[in-house]
């Protein structure tokens, strides 16, 4: 069942499931690299099996799924995650979450557990456990992951010393183990885009929001090294999808670079095969028209303090007088689009509880931002 914000943005998933469909089933084959379940996050963020589920029906999708942040350990969450994904088969496949700084080896024997009874990857986030990529036991962990041809998720926000050297030092040092950086690798992505082609095994999920930084990630690094992710529940998938498939387009990107990018590389890693390769990154960025450049301009700068405790409501309100253009500028359809979502995620705000941290208004003017910024992404039919 969709949700409000998933039932506006349907029609903009409808025409990129369409590049997507494969001429067997007609039907887009997605795969979210980077989904939890948990109860017990201490930032508040919570999500059942039943609500990812759900998330991912509206995209017919597969996804990997891992624990939430955990504080008392993580054997018990990996067990549910573990059940979870062998009673949906079809939809999940099982990550473990480990701890590094677990004392004599704990993080590998547990990681090697999970693998030996169904795990698939494992989860690596060193700001929630405070923990550098050069700690003994992530090398441990990697090594592991080396043998089993298995993926290692690592949250890259920023905060996190020398995780790219690190990252590219392990890849390199253990080739058949596929190391993930989230979150866009923003910690990182300024100078890791142009090293990235020599380690193959380096790869980067989507799970972030900013154009700036998605626009960057899609041109600079090849397609082959770029797995579409929700972060779900923190990110919608159908959301997701809807935004970061046309921040591909919008780069350039063709149909078998976004077929690649939506879940084809994804199942060509979990099944252990050879990655799928791209010759070369577009390379160059794309100009923005001025009306379109004035509206992305106060959304982004409005979402910035929305996200991070800022006044948003004078940036926004900028952004919804920058799409009073005449009826007959070349954008006039796609603002006139914008311009209707901005004013119903005016009306939500109004309703909305302000403790809420992801409320439905800020995903929708999210969403918008990504739209106003994609003009040469399909509009809806």
């Amino acid at each position: 069942m969709l949700d409000e914000i998933d039932a506006e943005l349907e029609p903009w998933w409808r025409p990129i499931a369409g590049l997507l469909a494969d001429g067997d089933s007609g039907m887009a084959a997605v795969f979210d690299a980077h989904t939890h379940i948990g109860q017990n996050d201490p930032d508040e963020q919570a999500q059942t099996l039943v609500e990812l589920l759900a998330a991912l029906a509206p995209l017919h999708a597969r996804a990997a799924v891992f624990p939430m942040h955990e504080p008392d350990g993580y054997t018990a969450a990996n067990d549910e995650v573990m059940a979870a994904a062998a009673d949906n088969p079809e939809t999940l496949v099982a990550y473990c979450r480990v701890d590094p700084r677990e004392p004599d080896g704990g993080a590998v024997a547990e990681a090697r557990r999970c693998l030996d009874s169904g795990a698939r990857g494992i989860k690596l986030h060193p700001r929630a456990e405070r923990f550098g990529l050069d700690e003994p036991a992530v090398e441990g962990l990697v090594q592991l992951a080396h043998e089993r041809r298995a993926p290692v998720l690592i949250h890259a926000g920023r905060g996190i010393p020398a995780l790219g050297r690190n990252a590219l030092r392990l890849a390199g040092e253990y080739p058949d183990a596929r190391l993930i950086l989230a979150h866009a690798a923003v910690s990182d992505l300024a100078w890791l885009w142009c090293e990235m082609p020599s380690h193959p095994n380096l790869l980067i999920d989507t799970s972030w929001w900013s154009p700036g930084d998605l626009i960057e990630l899609f041109t600079l690094v090849p397609a082959g090294q770029i797995v579409w992710a929700s972060d779900s529940p923190y990110g919608r998938p159908l959301t997701s999808a809807v935004m970061h498939l046309r921040y591909a387009l919008q780069a350039g990107l063709g149909v078998d670079e976004l077929r690649s990018i939506a879940g084809g590389q994804m199942e060509r890693l979990l099944a252990g095969e050879e990655l799928r390769s791209f010759d070369s990154a577009p390379g160059e960025a794309d100009h923005l028209h001025p009306h379109l450049e004035r509206i992305v301009s106060h959304l982004t700068a409005a979402m910035g303090a929305a996200l991070y405790g800022g006044e948003k409501s004078e940036l926004l309100s900028l952004a919804l007088l920058a799409c009073d253009v005449e009826a007959d500028d070349e954008n006039a359809d796609l603002i006139r689009r914008i311009e209707a979502q901005l004013q119903l995620a005016t009306e939500l705000a109004t309703e909305e509880d302000p403790a809420i941290r992801f409320p439905p208004s800020l995903r929708l003017n999210i969403a918008t931002l990504t739209i106003a910024r994609t003009p040469a992404a399909p509009l809806p039919s």
